[in-house]
């Protein structure tokens, strides 16, 4: 289904002066047809239409079929070109590239419990091959969507996590293994950053918007899931802990701002410094949503426990590169509804 056209013309507004280091050149995507591939691809062919930039986008997909199926719209466009392959074994396209933007993973809770040997070498070995692939092509400019996950637990006294944080996750729990993969993902980067390819690292914390599953480990999907199916809101836990969600529109602004500008190996942290709990995040979606929806705690909140958290800081993305955010939280579930409920 496609994006509403007032997000389009938003990232289109935000990102114009960006666009003519493009203008007749290739970038490679990975990840098309995740969350963050959906809204590349689809802002990648509105500004080049609306620009005329001439530019094509290759996309990997390790199912072309289902990517046409999801949305047939970007298939049938003509500077999209779909590549069969796997992240971690792909063959490479022909031709050069001007620009790679690595945006594939399998995320945590899908994968890591039942195996997280697998999912840390599809995070290791997938950055590897794409960042070979990026030396072979020629690019000048790669981008890595690496994770907040790489800080490991948040101190329950730090409200934003800055990049300068030299938190970890735990390297003898196998939880870990989407963290680590993550920071060796960011290491691998460092390792291939030359005079010829600028490395960036794009660390995403949390998002709202169309594509983000409803059913699956995202607390705001399962609960506009609920709204959205006429049921309560089951809050696993007490609600105490916090989160920030940045709108998708305003995510891929970001994205594309820091591919063109960002300094290399300099990480930024990607999301939304205005944070709520788990409680108040249900009853903003209710009210936005269906104000009637009910919402269960299953928990009640201990005295005195320290509280959860997972905020980035912001102040690197807005100082280096001007960004911020456009979207509000309300207006973010708003969206969304209204494009599931087209």
């Amino acid at each position: 289904m496609r994006l509403a056209a007032s997000d389009l013309n938003l990232i289109l507004e935000n990102t114009s002066a960006l666009w003519d280091e493009l203008r007749g050149q290739r970038i490679f995507l990975t990840g098309g047809t995740g969350f963050f591939g959906c809204w590349l691809v689809e802002s990648f062919c509105h500004c080049n239409r609306e620009l005329g930039l001439h530019a094509e986008i290759v996309v990997l997909s390790r199912d072309p079929a289902a990517f046409a199926g999801k949305c047939p719209h970007l298939a049938a466009d003509p500077s999209v070109v779909l590549h069969s392959g796997d992240v971690r074994d792909f063959d490479y396209p022909e031709g050069d590239f001007a620009f790679v933007l690595h945006a594939a993973t399998d995320t945590y809770p899908r994968l890591a419990p039942r195996d997280p040997s697998a999912l840390f070498s599809t995070i290791v070995g997938g950055t590897k091959r794409v960042l070979e692939f990026a030396a072979a092509c020629g690019a000048r400019k790669f981008l890595l969507t690496s994770s907040g996950a790489v800080y490991g637990q948040q101190p329950s006294a730090m409200t934003h996590v800055p990049e300068t944080f030299a938190g970890a996750p735990n390297p003898v729990d196998p939880a870990s293994a989407y963290g680590e993969g993550k920071r060796a993902a960011e290491l691998l980067c460092a390792l291939h950053q030359s005079a010829n390819l600028e490395c960036k690292i794009a660390r995403c914390w949390a998002f709202c918007g169309p594509h983000l599953p409803l059913d699956q480990h995202f607390a705001i999907g399962n609960f506009m899931g609920d709204v959205l199916a006429g049921r309560a809101i089951h809050i696993q836990g007490d609600g105490t802990p916090r989160r920030s969600y940045l709108y998708a529109a305003d995510l891929a602004i970001w994205l594309w701002t820091m591919l063109f500008r960002a300094p290399g190996l300099t990480p930024i942290n990607v999301g939304s410094s205005h944070d709520v709990n788990i409680l108040e995040l249900a009853q903003i979606v209710a009210a936005t949503l269906r104000p009637e929806t009910e919402i269960q705690v299953a928990q009640e909140p201990v005295s005195g426990a320290p509280v959860l958290r997972y905020v980035p800081s912001v102040e690197r993305a807005r100082e280096i590169l001007g960004l911020r955010e456009t979207i509000s939280l309300e207006e973010a579930i708003r969206r969304t509804g209204a494009w599931h409920r087209r």
